[in-house]
């Protein structure tokens, strides 16, 4: 077996790896500090990849870390990093200075061997690259994108060598704090931006909501309007058909039937045979009565809507009181004590009868102005329409008593309806003058209101 023999070129090479010369005595303190520049670069680089993560902290974490990583890796006893005037100038703070373990970033409070390297890594961040000086301070640039932006200076601790591999990872810890600063920077930026974005759309959404409900609301509106005018458009018309009924087709069969009336009248005067026929005739003049009844009950089926809300009195009688007359009548209602519940068909009645008062009022008496009062006292309730027409209360007196009696004006039916309403609930009906100069219609009903027979227009 052949014994291997030493190869003084793998000594060499081992040399240059090593830096070391194995043939000299200070091969092993040598190596010790190699050995220990080795252990306090790992631990640098340690320090650093700690500090540089805390960008999420906010720059001033991140430069409070960085400045303790580099005074850890030098037994600096001060240490400074500052950021240079016009450069990263949304960085904060501009510089920080760790001095025994205490970090200051008022100027005012900075010794002044500290401020002169504050001034030149601030104005002439291009010249921080240095040895140890006389002074015994080291510096380090600051760069981003090849530009110088700042520096770390420090004061090694007493005893320290420092050798470029100090100075280098000084360097690395110096240009990495700048991009994580710019990058801090950049983060929360962007985590403001997106809370602001958020704050927009959650703003947006609520805009979004409001414009739906709004548009919903006009829709609504808009719906009803379209009903509304459509409602007013049927009343229109059913109101027209109401006056054409009135003023046209009532008149007719009430002159059909006074003239029956005259000729039944005369062929019974004459007696014989013609007096079959005049009691044929009283037949036809009550199946035209009817008719008259009929018309009426049409007309006023006519003058109000079925779709219209039922109300108490008081408020049927403000409703009647816009929508019930086809002339520009100036209506006033007036209610007078505490409203009490009656029957409906009694409160139906009574609206009726204020119905009637008014469109005579308007038709027959000309008024211009009109008067609804409605009393409720202890034991009655009193109604009153009162207009400043032209009508006689005299001759209206005269003319319900003929007509109630003989029927012979059968134009003036409306008022015989109206006293025999009256009647029905127990009360009373009278015609006097108005304090407006025209007519005045009272009826007087006793509480409590038995209604007990039909109503004339539902027959």
């Amino acid at each position: 077996m052949s014994v291997p023999r030493h190869d003084p070129r793998a000594a060499a090479n081992l040399g240059e790896l090593t830096g070391l010369r194995s043939g000299k005595r200070s091969f092993y303190p040598a190596y010790i500090r190699s050995n220990e520049r080795l252990e306090r670069a790992v631990e640098a680089l340690d320090g650093i990849s700690r500090a540089l993560v805390r960008t999420a902290e906010g720059p001033r974490a991140l430069v409070e870390a960085v400045v303790r990583a580099a005074a850890e890796h030098l037994q600096a006893r001060w240490l400074l990093l500052a950021v240079a005037d016009g450069a990263l100038r949304a960085a904060r703070p501009r510089f920080l200075l760790l001095a025994d373990d205490v970090l200051i970033d008022d100027e005012t409070r900075l010794p002044a061997e500290v401020r002169v390297h504050l001034d030149v890594l601030r104005t002439r961040p291009w010249e921080a690259a240095s040895s140890p000086g006389a002074d015994g301070w080291v510096r380090a640039p600051m760069t981003l994108d090849d530009e110088p932006v700042g520096g770390i200076a420090a004061h090694p601790g007493a005893g320290l060598e420092v050798a470029d591999t100090d100075l280098a990872i000084l360097r690395v810890l110096a240009n990495q704090a700048a991009v994580a600063l710019h990058n801090s920077f950049l983060f929360h930026a962007a985590t403001r931006l997106r809370g602001r974005t958020e704050q927009l759309s959650e703003a947006a959404e609520r805009q979004a909501r409001d414009l739906a409900a709004r548009s919903a609301e006009l829709a609504e509106t808009q719906r009803r309007l379209v009903e509304a005018m459509q409602r007013q458009a049927l009343d229109d018309e059913r109101h027209r058909i109401a006056r054409e009924l009135h003023d046209s087709v009532t008149q007719y069969v009430l002159s059909a039937g006074m003239t029956m009336e005259v000729c039944r009248a005369e062929l019974e005067g004459l007696g014989g045979p013609v007096g079959e026929i005049a009691e044929r005739l009283s037949s036809a003049k009550d199946l035209n009565r009817q008719a008259v009844e009929r018309l009426r009950a049409a007309i006023y089926a006519l003058h109000h809507s079925s779709k219209e809300p039922s109300g108490p009195l008081p408020v049927m009688l403000e409703r009647l009181s816009s929508v019930h007359l086809q002339t520009e009548l100036e209506v006033r209602v007036r209610v007078e004590g505490s409203p009490v519940p009656l029957p409906p068909q009694a409160e139906q009645s009574i609206l009726r009868l204020a119905g009637e008062a008014l469109f005579n009022s308007a038709s027959h008496g000309h008024a211009s102005r009109a008067l609804v009062l409605l009393r409720y006292r202890p034991g009655s309730v009193v109604l009153s329409v009162s207009d400043d027409g032209t009508g006689d209360p005299a001759q209206l007196r005269r003319t319900l008593r003929l007509c109630r009696a003989t029927d012979l004006s059968g134009r003036h039916r409306g008022l015989a309806n109206m006293l025999a309403r009256a009647e029905e609930l127990g009360g009373t009906l009278s015609i006097r003058r108005s304090r407006m100069g025209g007519i005045q219609l009272r009826v007087e009903i006793p509480l409590p209101v038995s209604v007990d027979q039909e109503d004339p227009d539902d027959c």
